[in-house]
């Protein structure tokens, strides 16, 4: 029986080792080695709570291969592609900015690239509706040149480049709700009309200096890059009156065939990296508006692609919410935190952050309606 969801993990991923520098890019005198901040626990640990919960059997169990060498060079250079490779052969190495990786890294990250290549792949074809591709490592701060931030590859642009090359789809539209700024996705298609990219995170958080509203799209692209640098302290109020005002409309105006989510969990409470104070029902009701907006928009085709979230015993419940109403389903898992949160002061949407929002909106008069590109 094909089902609704599907769902990829490969073991593999979780064999990444970004060795114990924590959040910090080096070791010295005075710093006691830790776990590094991006470990496979936070996504080991979703993927458990999946099979205990009985959501995982209910999904589709997605097979991936790892992304070829013209997958990876759709958007990264060469040069960078040859390093990566050579250095991750020899031994421990650095991508760039923040990406270490151990011996076989590179092809590690391959492996995670494939399966947002293979989820993007298995929606657009019509094996499942929308699919969830828990993976890591990370990538949405990978630039075409380098690494950065815990992201040795591009996942979400060489998933998109492979499926446009291919023929299967045309305008896609990423949404990224990772606390940090998806700036290597912006770098991917900054001078494109045919990808709409959208991202909400801390502002100014990181990369530093990265993700102004000013930062727009240049040449054919101009409008089609959307920042939201959202407040310190915003909570559910906030992000779903972004999602509302914004994001929705958005995708309205641009009229994508496929809407893909670069699914950062660490814009929630307790996570160590990102201020902001989401619970899981937020998670669970910004998923249910983006497919409402699937549905209208693209017979509801709809990838998650996973990204940071620190919290090893929070972000399992936000995951589990999300692919939970991907899948149409109810568990008997409960979020004991959850009530709590949404409790917190502050969750309101504040005057402060309405005035952001009022900022940005001026900006969805230049996404062109598709029928114009026409």
């Amino acid at each position: 029986m094909i089902r609704k969801t599907g769902f990829l993990y490969d073991e593999l991923c979780m064999w990444h080792d970004p060795g114990p520098r924590s959040i910090f890019d080096g070791a010295g005198l005075y710093f006691q080695p830790e776990r590094a901040a991006e470990n496979p626990e936070t996504k080991r640990r979703l993927r458990n709570l999946l099979e205990v919960s009985g959501v995982l059997k209910q999904l589709q169990p997605l097979e991936a291969t790892p992304a070829t060498r013209e997958d990876l060079l759709r958007f990264h250079t060469p040069d960078y592609i040859d390093h990566l490779q050579a250095t991750s052969a020899r031994g421990p190495g650095d991508a760039g900015d923040g990406a270490p990786f151990a011996r076989g890294g590179y092809d590690i990250a391959r492996h995670s690239a494939g399966l947002a290549i293979r989820a993007v792949e298995a929606v657009l074809e019509g094996e499942v509706r929308n699919a969830y591709a828990l993976t890591r490592p990370p990538g949405h701060h990978a630039q075409s040149d380098q690494g950065q931030g815990f992201c040795l590859l591009g996942n979400i642009p060489i998933a998109v480049m492979a499926a446009q090359a291919r023929g299967k789809v045309g305008r896609v539209a990423v949404v990224d709700w990772d606390v940090h700024h998806g700036n290597g996705t912006q770098e991917a298609f900054y001078e494109r009309d045919d990808v709409l990219t959208i991202s909400l995170h801390h502002d100014g958080n990181f990369p530093l200096h990265s993700g102004g509203i000013e930062e727009n799209g240049s040449g054919r692209g101009t409008g089609f890059n959307l920042n939201v640098p959202m407040p310190a302290g915003s909570g559910i109020g906030a992000y779903l009156a972004a999602l509302d005002q914004l994001v929705l409309r958005a995708l309205e105006r641009f009229q994508p065939e496929l809407i893909v989510v670069a699914c950062g969990f660490d814009a929630a409470a307790l996570d160590p990296l990102g201020p902001m104070i989401l619970n899981s029902d937020c998670y669970r009701r910004m998923t249910r508006m983006l497919m409402a907006a699937a549905d209208r928009l693209c017979d509801g085709r709809l990838v998650f692609v996973h990204e940071g979230g620190y919290s090893e015993s929070y972000v399992p419940f936000c995951g589990l919410a999300v692919i939970e109403e991907l899948a149409g389903l109810s568990s008997p898992v409960v979020d004991v935190l959850g009530d709590e949160i949404a409790c917190w002061g502050q969750q309101e949407l504040q005057t402060h952050q309405q005035v952001l929002l009022d900022r940005v909106r001026p900006l969805l008069d230049r996404i062109v309606p598709a029928r114009s590109l026409a």
